[in-house]
């Protein structure tokens, strides 16, 4: 199988910052793989951790040099984020419901299907927009969750329209992804997908259910982490921010995956 591109929203001879921030992403399977979570936030090196299948009510504050900083609450099937409290102050955050499908409405596992948050990112001296995002299962048209995915960039950007953005979740979407990445790119962001599949339960629906869209950034590298509990495996997203060249603030794309070593 190909390694998928991983993509910026800009050329790659764009200056970025050497700075980088790892985003984690597992959808812990109805928050059967909640016991992972400190164990994966610190192999990862995680800087924000994004949650998707969780019970809220059960949430441990803290993780790994990670804090909840928000999470849903109505939901049977919420969504969280964690962070590093030394690196990122929260300025906002929001949770919004999407456009439903017939088994959301029978058995109502979601309505809040977005959790995006605005950081100011300290180490990097810029403001952030991360999310966490969950689809509609395969039993929804791919329609659907493609208007589910745009009007989460949509609120995403109406967090910032200026700020660099990424958004991780799962997104159950593991086939006809070239119509699914001219739509993303339509909304001016960039989908990347992992080096490994991340569903693996069923052989008939192996492939990328997890993955990222960004903006404003620069993706050096999206890996599939080893298999734990959960039916879905969790992904490591690596980024830099970018710059306009010739600014004098960040440096080249090779400069700056140079200046980190796991990248």
């Amino acid at each position: 199988m190909p390694v998928p591109d991983h993509e910026g929203t800009i050329p790659m001879d764009t200056d970025v910052q050497p700075t980088t921030i790892r985003v984690v992403s597992y959808n812990l399977r109805e928050h059967t793989a909640n016991s992972e979570l400190a164990a994966l936030a610190e192999s990862s090196q995680a800087d924000v951790l994004c949650v998707q299948e969780c019970d809220s009510n059960d949430l441990a504050p803290s993780i790994g040099g990670l804090t909840l900083a928000a999470s849903t609450k109505a939901n049977r099937l919420g969504l969280a984020i964690y962070k590093r409290d030394d690196r990122f102050e929260l300025r906002d955050f929001r949770v919004h419901s999407l456009q439903k499908s017939l088994h959301d409405r029978v058995l109502a596992p979601a309505h809040e299907r977005l959790i995006a948050m605005h950081l100011r990112d300290a180490e990097a001296d810029t403001d952030v927009i991360v999310a966490s995002f969950h689809a509609s299962p395969l039993t929804a048209t791919n329609s659907l969750r493609r208007k589910q995915i745009e009007a989460a960039h949509q609120f995403v950007r109406d967090l910032s329209s200026e700020a660099p953005a990424i958004m991780v979740g799962d997104f159950n979407y593991p086939w006809f992804q070239t119509n699914l990445r001219r739509k993303i790119e339509s909304h001016g962001f960039a989908l990347s997908l992992s080096d490994q599949p991340t569903y693996l339960r069923y052989r008939k629906f192996t492939g990328h259910f997890d993955f990222a869209t960004s903006v404003g950034l620069h993706i050096a590298g999206v890996e599939t982490l080893p298999a734990g509990i959960s039916d879905h495996r969790p992904i490591l997203v690596r980024a830099h921010y970018e710059t306009a060249a010739g600014s004098g603030a960040g440096s080249s794309a090779a400069d700056a995956v140079a200046a980190d070593p796991a990248a």
